[in-house]
């Protein structure tokens, strides 16, 4: 019981944070509907089962099961997540570029998720070095991992503030 109120806590924590940054982005829409999924059976009773409270519940399902139901579920409706882009087309999957409005709600969804989980350890860095850190690079479509990094990388050298309002201006 205590995992469900600490992962329902660390769900809307994070909804906060995201929406309040996409509000600063503009993103009226995606702040107030963002990752709605995550309070549906499948995604919230799998979340409080391998509840880890540092990292995603993903990875602690992933590590018993070999696979996760929770991000299958999750990817699928939430087109902030470039693995939403994928899509099979005459025997290839083919990886298609994110509109600029998601990969922007992408870089909010990155941040909060690094707010919450690193707790005082978070720094603007953070999502940048997640994203460096990953193999991302080589499987996210070229065009929408350049623009997810330009984004990060203007996060790590400012202010929040100033760099969600240089987000919000380019392009």
């Amino acid at each position: 019981m205590l995992n469900f109120f600490r992962h329902l806590h660390t769900v809307n924590k994070h909804r906060f944070i995201v929406c309040k940054l996409c509000f600063k982005l503009g993103l009226y829409r995606q702040g107030l509907t963002h990752d709605l999924s995550k309070y549906s059976w499948t995604e919230f009773s799998n979340s409080v089962k391998y509840f880890l409270g540092n990292r995603s519940p993903i990875y602690g399902e992933y590590m018993d099961k070999g696979y996760s139901e929770i991000w299958l579920h999750h990817k699928g409706r939430n087109k902030h997540h470039w693995e939403y882009w994928i899509v099979y087309l005459k025997d290839s999957l083919v990886t298609l570029e994110m509109p600029l409005k998601y990969i922007k709600e992408m870089v909010a969804d990155r941040i909060a998720a690094c707010m919450v989980y690193e707790g005082k350890n978070y720094h603007n860095s953070s999502a940048l070095e997640f994203l460096e850190g990953s193999n991302e690079k080589n499987l996210m479509p070229h065009n929408t991992y350049l623009k997810l990094k330009e984004y990060l990388e203007i996060v790590a050298n400012n202010d929040l503030d100033t760099a969600l309002r240089k987000i919000k201006e380019a392009d």
